[in-house]
């Protein structure tokens, strides 16, 4: 069985992250003894033609089979080929099944995509494919089918983690960690992402000033990806925009931001010394830090109603009330979430207050995350979609 993917590498983009895993995976299956699967990738241009491919976001062994990964023949005739690339392509490939891994996180398929895509409608460009989207959360997954796309072949696979690195440590470990990063007597929240608007940053911001005026020892981490968005440049137009002067004076000697890249583990060493993650955004087609955040056996803060209804649960999540809304932006209606200010203050304050919450989700999240979201569960899910078993 030949499965071939057409996919970027080496980018701290959720498209590469996700799709290095699953090859991984995928290579761990081809390599078992009787195994007819073979694995091919094609490199496809990035997104922007200012990024650059990065080393030491996986370990160097990890990084080397990854780029050993031989390119299919021209010649050959896959029996799937899986694209995880953007601008979309609907059109079949050379395989007898074409899936096109794709998000919406606006619940459409906005018109610039539809224009990179050189097609005339998303819903034309489906409907005369045989093609079966996969895309990772039930939210995504109503934007195609408002986009016109044909519900049985939109299909819900979601990410996964690698509970390997993305796991609790001991206590004595975290205590001497924080010690050394100067957080004793501090309680962090943590937030990971490109610090675009449907994150959420300003409503975060708004709501830390806030929580920082009562808890004088709530702190902020705000870990960016200034590789590939001008993440930095987000933050600091959001903190003079959102905060009155009185509270940007507060704010800003309580919150450290990372902008740099940062390894699996490294990233990891965020989660599991920070004390709680928090993400009131507004739209988001799958949201891989919560997942993170829970394997590493951190409380979660998070918009209720969105993407991560699919992967999280009440004994370590608590959910920001919001309001499902429309926005116009571009000339197109766009859907999402609008969290309430209030709700956010009263869940980071509560977090603060009962640490009982904050010891339960140490005990369950990581086995939650464990028995149905590792990369074998996606990848077995996904073999299954594209009829490989």
């Amino acid at each position: 069985m030949d499965f071939i993917v057409e996919g970027w590498r080496f980018v701290p983009h959720s498209f590469a992250i996700a799709n290095q895993f699953q090859l991984l995976e995928m290579l761990d299956r081809s390599e078992e003894p009787g195994s007819n699967l073979r694995v091919f990738h094609r490199e496809m241009p990035y997104l922007n033609p200012h990024w650059t491919p990065k080393l030491g976001l996986f370990d160097a062994a990890a990084e080397d089979r990854l780029r050993r990964i031989p390119t299919p023949p021209e010649s050959l005739h896959g029996d799937a080929t899986l694209r995880m690339v953007m601008p979309y392509n609907l059109a079949p490939s050379k395989s007898k099944r074409t899936y096109v891994f794709a998000t919406t996180e606006w619940r459409i398929v906005q018109r610039v995509m539809v224009q990179a895509m050189g097609v005339r409608s998303f819903e034309e460009a489906h409907r005369n494919s045989d093609t079966v989207i996969i895309t990772p959360s039930n939210w995504s997954r109503q934007g195609f089918l408002n986009a016109g796309a044909v519900p049985e072949r939109v299909v819900v696979v979601p990410h996964g983690v690698d509970t390997r690195v993305f796991r609790p440590i001991l206590k004595a470990e975290r205590e001497r960690l924080r010690r050394q990063w100067d957080l004793e007597g501090c309680f962090v929240f943590l937030h990971v992402g490109v610090m675009t608007w449907n994150k959420g940053i300003r409503l975060l911001l708004k709501a830390f000033a806030m929580v920082a005026e009562r808890y004088p020892q709530a702190r902020l981490v705000l870990k960016g990806t200034d590789a590939i968005r001008k993440s930095r440049e987000f933050v600091v137009g959001d903190l003079r925009e959102m905060l009155t002067p009185q509270e940007f004076d507060r704010v800003v000697p309580r919150i450290a931001y990372i902008g740099r890249n940062l390894s699996g583990k490294a990233l990891a060493r965020l989660y599991q010394v920070c004390d709680a993650y928090v993400t009131p955004y507004l739209a988001e087609g799958f949201n891989m830090p919560v997942l993170e955040a829970a394997a590493c056996g951190m409380p979660i803060l998070c918009t209720k109603g969105g993407s991560t209804d699919d992967f999280t649960d009440a004994s370590f999540t608590g959910y920001i009330e919001s309001q499902l809304s429309t926005v116009e932006i571009d000339r197109e209606v766009r859907y999402y979430l609008h969290p309430d200010l209030e709700s956010t203050i009263d869940l980071m304050s509560d977090i603060i207050e009962k640490p009982e919450f904050a010891a339960q989700a140490r005990r369950i999240a990581p086995k939650f995350v464990a028995s149905r979201l590792t990369w074998t569960h996606v990848v077995d899910r996904l073999l299954e979609v594209m009829q490989f078993c």
